[in-house]
């Protein structure tokens, strides 16, 4: 038998794979554990009683537009990763732009108040807690990740778990916003991205064993 016929008679019985199907799983994954996440805190915590009132103001958008923004930039990194031929990252770069939007915004926020108050600012009323919380509540995104890499494969294990983590990160961190009451741009850059990073790297350790194939 030729390695052509071998091929061939592989790849016979090989069911067709629907368009889009690494997104959908993908989406499903990710739709999963932002729901665990959700009614983990829901139960751990609770939503901030003020919610409705909250989402008539600017603070919870500027919230969820960096976090939302990351989380949108990783899971396209992380969709690329998914395929074993991938060896582009450029939408990380991409996830630069809200961070230093962010960043911006935190250095006109500290220009405009007296320089008594940037202390109480950057370290709100929850630093202690928060990056903790953003980590652990990535951690059910992240497992949502996980079982939609089952389908996939990957090559570059610890990238693709990096991503996997950050995006898990930034969609925890979205979801936290549910309950940090925090209204600092300063505090968010700082410890919403701290959480974010700790799940990135969690993924990175986790994902050479975790995504093995």
């Amino acid at each position: 038998m030729t390695s052509e016929d071998l091929i061939d008679q592989l790849a016979a019985d090989v069911p067709p794979v629907r368009r889009n199907a690494l997104g959908w799983r993908l989406g499903l994954g990710l739709g999963l554990g932002v729901l665990a996440s959700m009614l983990a805190l829901s139960m751990s915590f609770g939503f901030r009683p003020d919610l409705w009132l909250a989402m008539h103001g600017a603070t919870i958008w500027m919230k969820w537009g960096y976090t939302a923004s990351l989380g949108i930039c990783a899971l396209v990194a992380t969709a690329k990763l998914a395929r074993p031929e991938s060896r582009s990252l450029g939408w990380l770069w991409v996830a630069l732009v809200p961070f230093a939007g962010l960043a911006l915004m935190s250095v006109a926020e500290l220009a405009r108040a007296p320089s008594e108050h940037w202390l109480a600012m950057w370290l709100g009323a929850s630093w202690k807690v928060c990056s903790t919380l953003v980590f652990v509540y990535a951690l059910p995104i992240f497992a949502g990740l996980l079982w939609s890499f089952r389908r996939m494969a990957p090559t570059r294990l610890r990238a693709a778990g990096a991503t996997a983590g950050l995006a898990a990160g930034a969609w925890s961190a979205t979801v936290y916003c549910l309950h940090c009451p925090e209204v600092s741009a300063i505090f968010v850059l700082t410890w919403y991205t701290l959480g974010i990073a700790l799940a990135a790297l969690f993924g990175a350790i986790v994902g050479p064993r975790l995504l093995r194939w």
